[in-house]
């Protein structure tokens, strides 16, 4: 049997290209509904493209922020991809009156002044020695906001545009990516394939 992706319509994102990822992948993905319990699902995906206000809106529409921390809290497997990794913290200056999920305490930051914004495109993607499903390579990315740094317990992935950011973090089975996996070619594939069969990447 297939394993069940549940993706999250945060009403932000282009959920298509994620279940069609996950489909080439042998999955079964589907949208979330409101009769799901967003804590008890094994495999959950966190899509955003777009502002954080109004991603943080829809899941408090839906009553989701809950559920969501606590599997997150839990180290369920979970992935928030672009919009989605910055809705794990607790700020961002995007949206500074709005609050973020707070998983990771942390603000997400827009890049400075004279960088080009939004980066668009492919760039590097260097993880700490420690990371389970990440490695390195490149990956696609479309984004202006950025994380700067990252709580104890989290490990990370580096790249470099206006200075070295946090392009991806992971905890247990929670991976966040800033660049888009399901648009990196057949090195987000295996990303998505490491996290979806929840294994660490080879030695």
């Amino acid at each position: 049997m297939s394993t069940e992706v549940v993706v999250v319509p945060t009403g932000t994102a282009n959920t298509a290209s994620v279940l069609a990822a996950f489909r080439r992948l042998g999955a079964n993905p589907r949208l979330a509904g409101p009769s799901d319990d967003l804590r008890r699902i094994d495999r959950l995906v966190l899509p955003g493209v777009g502002a954080f206000a109004p991603a943080m809106e829809q899941i408090d529409a839906h009553a989701w922020r809950d559920a969501l921390v606590t599997r997150i809290d839990e180290g369920r497997p979970t992935l928030a991809i672009c919009l989605g990794m910055h809705l794990l913290c607790a700020k961002s200056e995007e949206n500074p009156e709005t609050d973020g999920l707070g998983v990771v305490p942390a603000t997400v930051t827009r890049f400075p002044v004279g960088v080009s914004v939004p980066q668009l495109g492919w760039n590097q993607v260097e993880p700490g020695p420690d990371c389970r499903f990440l490695e390195p390579g490149w990956a696609y990315f479309a984004n202006s906001y950025r994380l700067d740094s990252v709580p104890d317990g989290w490990k990370g992935a580096r790249t470099s545009h206006g200075g070295s950011f946090f392009s991806a973090i992971e905890r247990d089975g929670v991976l966040g990516c800033q660049f888009h996996p399901e648009l990196s070619g057949t090195w987000g594939a295996c990303l998505l394939d490491r996290w979806l069969d929840n294994t660490g990447r080879k030695a």
